[in-house]
């Protein structure tokens, strides 16, 4: 059974950081790729970043930069690190699994997700 776990999420200032993990299980983890999305209240699910199993990523552009995403495959986590945070970060973060190894592959499964609230 595929379980991805978030946590990490809190309350941040303005330019400054967190550090999101996804502890995943149930599946060769590896062999796939893995991205974190976010969704704002009132707003649309975004894909904030992605990784394929060869480790080459994708960001989108609002988060270039700032944010980074890497993945350790024999802890099967993936990690989002989170700096210069803005408000407009606030949201509630969840980690993906793609059905491929590759970030263009369509996802299957997401995780309950971690709130990120970026406020002075």
């Amino acid at each position: 059974q595929v379980q991805l776990v978030e946590s990490g999420g809190g309350l941040a200032q303005p330019g400054g950081s967190l550090r999101l993990s996804c502890l995943a299980s149930g599946f060769t983890f590896s062999a796939y790729a893995m991205s974190w999305a976010r969704q704002a209240p009132g707003k649309r699910p975004e894909r904030v970043a992605g990784i394929a199993n060869d480790s080459s990523t994708y960001y989108t552009n609002s988060v270039k930069g700032r944010f980074t995403i890497s993945r350790d495959n024999a802890e099967k986590i993936v990690y989002l690190q989170m700096n210069s945070l803005k408000p407009e970060d606030t949201a509630l973060y969840f980690c993906l699994k793609h059905r491929g190894w590759g970030t263009d592959d369509p996802s299957d499964y997401r995780g309950q997700g971690t709130q990120v609230t970026v406020s002075s």
